[in-house]
């Protein structure tokens, strides 16, 4: 039997599974699981990559520990975040996180350069004050050194890639949220790159889902006793998810940390309008186009578990949401105050004061408005999408972990007036996995 290992890493945890086929169907089995955060590094909100490497090595021999060696594996996790590494491999600077503040005031600086609307029509990109673009600039102000030293820009799963196989390259999906490439021809905007005096060198020919990277390098052969390949699958965790959705034409939601909604076209849309209203064109697995938002998803539950000591179960959160009857306050989950504040509770209710909407003070009433201001989002969204692909969308199929809260998904039948399909809830690996079986 072989078996195929999708390595998935998110926001708050990451995941070995392995895959075979099995009457004609994936069947995935969880091998490994892992923990993950942002943790404070040289006063930055920043991943600890050197952490998830060695998870990575630790589940790859739990596979040949079980004697499940797999024939190839795959990494998808996040988009935006990067490192920079010299000419010996050495990494250059710490992974810092979208998340942290180091960006202010770089979305802004960059319109001085290149103006909105050509950087929108070139790179089809949503304006995110924590774009990579943007990240980079941060870098080349605070320590212009760093990138004179770098010979290699890696995304957080090339880097991973490269310390498994000696490889150096950049992942397609992952690399079209940068803002640095051209969304028509599908390469690095040499433009781009120019205006905002960034070496061009550093910047590698992309992979293509479903190529093979190379084997595992000779140390890491020893250290987990064996051998495989590695394969790029659509290495951003959203294009792996998106590529489970086989009909064309629905809208899609992939629901996690960040809620993602939109649908696949076959060519990018750039027009003003979809500028205004900041949808993005981010690459697919299969060569056309995720369109879709960035909404920021169940993040906000997961922090309001937090700042309530982790007292709650998620499923309790949705329960007392559920028994609370008061009317939902709801508020514009998009704002940036809660792109990661300090106590998401005291911010959800501080917007909620500034704004005279009641403020919920209960686990229940916080929970309840969380819940209906994403439904409400959605709405939103989908009308924006609507207007914007000339269409009516009456089905949404919902993917990834987000699919198995029930009470979300009957709001979100209410409030946007669509029938809701869900899952596969492990979208995003089984996704990885598929490609690495050639689109099975």
């Amino acid at each position: 039997m072989q078996y195929y290992l999708g390595i998935d890493i998110g926001a708050s945890s990451g995941r070995h599974m392995l895959g075979h086929m099995e009457n004609n169907k994936i069947v995935l089995e969880e091998i490994y699981r892992f923990e993950n955060k942002i943790c404070r590094i040289h006063e930055k909100d920043c991943w600890d990559i050197d952490y998830l490497f060695n998870e990575v090595v630790k589940g790859i021999k739990e596979c040949v520990r079980i004697g499940k060696v797999p024939v190839s594996l795959s990494i998808d996790t996040w988009a935006c975040d990067f490192v920079l590494v010299d000419d010996k491999g050495n990494r250059l600077c710490d992974c810092v996180s979208y998340r942290d503040d180091w960006v202010e005031g770089m979305m802004e600086e960059a319109f001085t350069k290149m103006d909105k609307r050509t950087l929108y029509e070139k790179t089809g990109i949503q304006f995110q004050k924590f774009n990579t673009l943007y990240q980079l600039m941060a870098l080349q102000k605070e320590n212009p050194n760093i990138l004179k030293k770098a010979k290699h820009f890696l995304m957080v799963p090339d880097y991973l890639v490269y310390r498994l196989t000696s490889v150096f390259t950049n992942e397609y999906t992952n690399a079209s949220t940068t803002q640095m490439v051209n969304v028509h021809t599908q390469t690095w905007d040499k433009e781009i790159l120019h205006t905002f005096h960034l070496p061009s060198d550093i910047f590698h020919e992309f992979m293509k889902p479903g190529q093979v990277i190379g084997g595992l390098c000779e140390d890491i052969q020893k250290e987990v006793g064996c051998n495989m390949n590695v394969i790029a699958c659509a290495t951003h965790d959203t294009a792996s998810a998106y590529s489970v959705v086989k009909r064309r034409n629905e809208a899609i939601l992939s629901s996690g940390t960040w809620s993602l909604l939109g649908t696949i076209l076959d060519k990018p849309m750039t027009c003003v309008q979809a500028m205004e209203l900041n949808f993005t064109n981010e690459g697919a697995y299969d060569g056309c186009y995720r369109f879709l938002k960035n909404i920021m998803g169940l993040w906000m539950i997961q922090e309001v578990r937090h700042c309530l000591n982790d007292e709650y179960t998620f499923q309790e959160l949705v329960d007392l949401a559920k028994a609370s009857d008061c009317e939902p306050s709801i508020i514009n989950v998009n704002d940036t105050c809660f792109l990661h504040p300090e106590n998401m509770i005291k911010a959800i209710q501080n917007y909620c004061e500034k704004h005279h909407e009641n403020i919920p003070k209960t686990p229940g009433e916080i929970a309840k408005c969380v819940y209906h201001s994403l439904a409400v989002s959605y709405r939103e969204a989908l009308e924006e999408l609507s207007s914007l692909c000339g269409k009516k969308f009456d089905t949404i199929h919902i993917v990834g972990g987000g699919c198995k809260n029930t009470l979300l998904n009957e709001l979100i039948e209410e409030y946007t007036k669509t029938t809701v399909i869900t899952g596969p809830d492990e979208a995003s690996v089984l996704g990885n996995i598929m490609i690495q079986m050639g689109g099975k």
